[in-house]
């Protein structure tokens, strides 16, 4: 919502006639918004541009008008030759006529400005020039572009616009497991370990909510299938007190519609997401779409699954890994019953407070099933979002933000080197930011990078400072801050120990007594998001040179100067803070610029070569940067040396001050 977008169309017919065009956008009510006049975005190749802004969300609509613009094409020959002499009269005349016939197409309270024009255009007592002057009066040309006179108008399809809340753009992500979070091992042995539930994941709230973040991500919180239930470590005996994997879902005590009783009841789910949202936290759950053999779909709807040439049905499998403890859907088989099913489970969370999902694996169900899904909840409840935890080919990725998933997983925990990361983010700022929104998790349960087992505390500094920066959208997995980083196996990127089949209680204070944690920087890094609107958008973003290869270097602006720089513009949600309010030096209301070094082992020095005029500044202007991480100011310009140190100070994330000289 208030994001500005371009509107692009081709506009051209026969001969040499002078065209118009606009676009004009139509509300979710059905009333119109005032068209905009749409302007070559390159002389000579036929293709107009104009920016649309939407106000509210919903399905807009929007339209291009195209016609042929007798004024202008007049105006264009009377400026050539009435100065030369040539067909003084003719051309003057025929103004006159053009001008009479649009003044019948004005307002009465207008009308006699054209009126009056045409007789002067036609009165040869007056001099051409005087007759000319008249007719680029400043009152005559606001008119023209307000009221054009219309050849042959033709109109596009309304097309559709959707537009959905902020959180679908942009926010700050923690995804933890409830069951973790005041989970206890007996010491003596003399009992088994005990689960956390909803009330005690409740006292980790305020802290995720003190670190900056906007949305709590649960893994699935439903009853878990006993067989073939995986131990610690994807082991495949389970011990009598390993608690499973959340993903296995459906037991004797229910299924995608439950919770696990160890956590709690339906009550207790209800006052964690309360607890949240007086935090100013939305809850995000987990939707995902398989089952448990013990999941009561399996006895109820047999044929929701596929059944092999021996008669059992088939488990989940990725060749060489088995997950024999989840049975995938088969859509094929009644794709109405699953439809309404799945629909019903969504409502049923939806009911519970549920604004957000996150999709595990949508890739591997039907698209039209998600299309459909997608825009009956959308229909009704435009305000619940979904994120697409799709990690695989660019095709699918794209077309599933195309069909209507607000969000997207990407490729980011695998893109380290400089080039790599160039090249992907002007990917997804580039057409792609139209349909595709990023959410940049820095690891995951399933994903713990190599680049994070061998790069200690720098690497998670610097890779938290990538994901929050370029990114309108970020996440990260509880224990990131924790600087865990060891690894089942090495080569492996599953965690030892990981929590996906064991309960992994923390002790977060003794880890920020110790100063074990980086909690502080996810702090201030969520904080600066939340002061500088340029960080709320992802087509601001552009790359500098530093001529050192492990360094990489990257603005973020926003205000009226995106249009300048090639970006698209969009109204402030928050207000600016800090440093950022004295950023009038430039050409936007707010530029952000962040140096990282890449290499988390070793100090690296270079010289940055900044794209002024990409930050709105003249190519030699020299301004005063503030250091949001230490407080430090510099005098920078075109050209500026850094050092940093991974250890010290991995990055330089700059606001700009106002130049009072």
């Amino acid at each position: 919502m208030d994001e500005t977008i371009e509107i692009s169309a081709t506009v051209f017919r026969e001969g040499h006639e002078t065209l118009g065009a606009e676009v004009v956008l139509r509300a979710p009510d059905g009333t119109t918004r005032p068209p905009v006049r749409m302007a070559e975005a390159v002389p000579g190749l036929d293709r107009l541009t104009a920016p649309a802004t939407p106000t509210g969300t919903g399905l807009w609509h929007f339209r291009v008008e195209a016609w042929g613009d007798p004024i202008a094409h007049w105006r264009h020959d009377a400026e050539i030759k009435v100065p030369r002499g040539q067909d003084v009269e003719l051309m003057l005349t025929e103004g006159a006529l053009l001008f009479e016939r649009a003044a019948e197409g004005l307002p009465a309270v207008h009308r006699q400005t054209f009126v009056r024009l045409a007789e002067l255009l036609a009165d040869r007592t007056c001099s051409p020039d005087e007759r000319m002057d008249a007719a680029r009066h400043p009152d005559v040309l606001d008119l023209e572009r307000r009221y054009p006179l219309r050849d042959l108008l033709t109109t596009s399809d309304w097309l559709p616009l959707v537009v959905h809340r902020e959180r679908a753009l942009t926010g700050a992500w923690y995804e933890f497991f409830p069951r973790s979070e005041g989970a206890s091992y007996d010491p003596m042995g003399r009992r088994g370990p005990m689960s956390g539930t909803f009330r005690t994941a409740m006292k980790r709230l305020p802290a995720i909510a003190g670190m900056g973040f906007d949305v709590v991500y649960l893994p699935p919180v439903h009853p878990i299938g006993g067989t073939f239930r995986k131990g610690p470590n994807n082991t495949l005996e389970a011990g009598p007190y390993d608690p499973g994997s959340p993903w296995a879902i459906g037991s004797a005590e229910g299924g995608h519609d439950a919770v696990h009783p160890d956590l709690g009841t339906l009550d207790d789910f209800d006052a964690f997401v309360s607890s949240a949202r007086d935090l100013g936290l939305e809850v995000a759950l987990d939707l995902a779409l398989q089952c448990s053999p013990d999941h009561p779909w399996v006895a109820e709807h047999p044929e929701w699954f596929t059944t092999r040439a021996d008669g059992t049905i088939a488990y989940a499998e990725n060749p060489p890994k088995k997950y024999q403890d989840i049975y995938p859907l088969n859509f094929d088989n009644d794709p109405e019953g699953i439809y309404r099913e799945v629909l019903r489970v969504v409502r049923h969370w939806m009911d519970h407070g549920v604004r957000i999902f996150r999709v595990d694996n949508p890739h591997t169900k039907p698209v039209p099933f998600w299309e459909r899904l997608l825009a009956e909840v959308a229909g009704t409840d435009p305000d619940v979002l979904f994120l697409a935890e799709a990690f695989t080919r660019p095709a699918m990725m794209h077309t599933l933000g195309k069909i209507g998933f607000h969000q997207s997983y990407t490729y980011f925990t695998w893109k380290n080197s400089r080039e790599e990361l160039e090249d992907y983010f002007r990917e997804l700022a580039g057409d792609a930011a139209t349909y595709m929104r990023p959410n940049v998790f820095v690891n995951t349960p399933d994903i713990l990078n190599e680049y994070l087992v061998h790069g200690g505390r720098a690497a998670f500094e610097i890779r938290a400072v990538l994901a929050a920066l370029l990114s309108p959208t970020w996440g990260v997995y509880s224990g990131y801050e924790l600087i865990e980083n060891v690894p089942v196996r090495p080569g492996s990127e599953e965690y030892r120990d990981s929590e996906k089949y064991q309960y992994r209680p923390r002790d977060w204070e003794g880890a920020e007594r110790e100063g074990r944690s980086i909690a502080p920087l996810l702090t201030r890094l969520n904080d600066l998001r939340r002061a500088h609107p340029a960080l709320h958008w992802l087509r601001g973003l552009r790359f500098h040179h530093p001529d050192q290869p492990e360094l990489i270097a990257f603005s973020k602006t926003h205000g009226a100067g995106n249009d300048a720089a090639g970006g698209a513009a969009g109204t402030a949600v928050h207000a600016l803070g800090g440093a950022g309010e004295a950023n009038s030096l430039s050409g936007f209301d707010d530029v952000v610029l962040a140096v990282v070094n890449l290499n988390p082992h070793q100090v690296r020095e270079a010289t940055v070569h900044l794209d002024l005029p990409a930050l709105g500044l003249p190519e030699e202007a020299s301004f005063d940067v503030v250091d949001e991480l230490s407080g430090e100011t510099y005098r920078w310009g075109r050209s500026n040396y850094v050092r940093l140190d991974p250890h010290v100070r991995p990055a330089h994330i700059l606001t700009l001050r106002r130049d009072e000289s």
